[in-house]
């Protein structure tokens, strides 16, 4: 009681010996101190947003919003008896950069070479539409690219019972696995390369990273479900969810067959193969 009493005391003398104009004056002032903090206190905050590491950023923004891409990985050299490692991802380039294309060879592999762009799914059924009674094996050799793609590609293929293979010494990376999960047989060659990592989300231009975060876990969940109807251990999954976006988690062989993402490997061939009849490029 008797602070209250003080400062009613020293309240009252203020105003009794200040005009008031500068008691305005003072509030005044003392506003805008409050306001500039409260200001400060928010940029602080835009600012921890935008510090954050966003892997969206380097993302091309002509992915679906609603189902993001994965970023494009560009694989490694064979690895020396099978070790495992995370090494930087490096960007592809050459032939490996440019969308996918498909050319029917000898013994019904349709070869798909490149990334998995945006809409390239399309392309792929029109060509399973007009080669698919040739087509027995789907040969990858590609950096990833469009989840989208990727899982529509992979259901397509399981859908008409083909085999994926993986040649000795190509790669597949990123979201290319997906594509491969959905062979009914699933064949890696030697020194073949598969590697994952994080999805990264493409939002809506101007959205917030937690918008991004939103999408980013929609899509892992979607493939989680498809890895798991494709009858694929989903500690692949794992692998991938813990390796940043900028790395590329390799597997050994045997854990590729442990997981159930290779059941056998190709056969090796005496001679190269012969065009089917009909071959075309796409």
């Amino acid at each position: 009681m008797q602070i209250s009493a003080a400062i009613r005391q020293h309240v009252n003398a203020f105003l009794a010996g200040n005009p008031d104009e500068a008691i305005l004056r003072w509030i005044f002032g003392s506003v805008v101190m409050v306001t500039a903090v409260v200001l400060a206190a928010d940029l602080a905050g835009i600012n921890g947003w935008i510090g954050a590491p966003n892997p969206a950023a380097e993302v091309r923004r002509e992915a679906p919003p609603d189902l993001p891409s994965l970023l494009p990985s560009i694989p490694l050299p064979a690895l020396p008896d099978g070790e495992k490692r995370v090494t930087p991802r490096p960007q592809p380039d050459g032939l490996m950069a440019k969308p996918m294309t498909f050319e029917l060879v000898g013994g019904g592999k349709l070869i798909a070479n490149g990334t998995v762009t945006p809409g390239i799914s399309e392309a792929f059924a029109a060509e399973v539409a007009k080669r698919g009674d040739y087509i027995k094996t789907v040969v990858l050799n590609s950096p990833g690219g469009s989840v989208t793609d990727a899982l529509t590609m992979g259901r397509l293929i399981r859908e008409k019972n083909f085999a994926t293979e993986i040649e000795s010494g190509k790669y597949c990376a990123s979201s290319c696995p997906l594509v491969f999960a959905g062979g009914v047989e699933r064949r890696v060659g030697d020194k073949a390369v598969i590697g994952v990592h994080q999805v990264a989300a493409v939002g809506q231009a101007g959205s917030l990273p937690r918008d991004e975060m939103n999408v980013a876990q929609n899509i892992s969940a979607r493939c989680q479900r498809y890895l798991g109807d494709m009858g694929i251990n989903l500690q692949f999954w794992v692998h991938a969810m813990e390796t940043p976006h900028d790395k590329l988690f390799v597997f050994k062989p045997d854990e590729l067959k442990s997981l159930n993402l290779a059941t056998t490997a190709p056969a090796p061939s005496a001679t190269a193969p012969r065009p089917a009849p009909g071959k075309v490029r796409s």
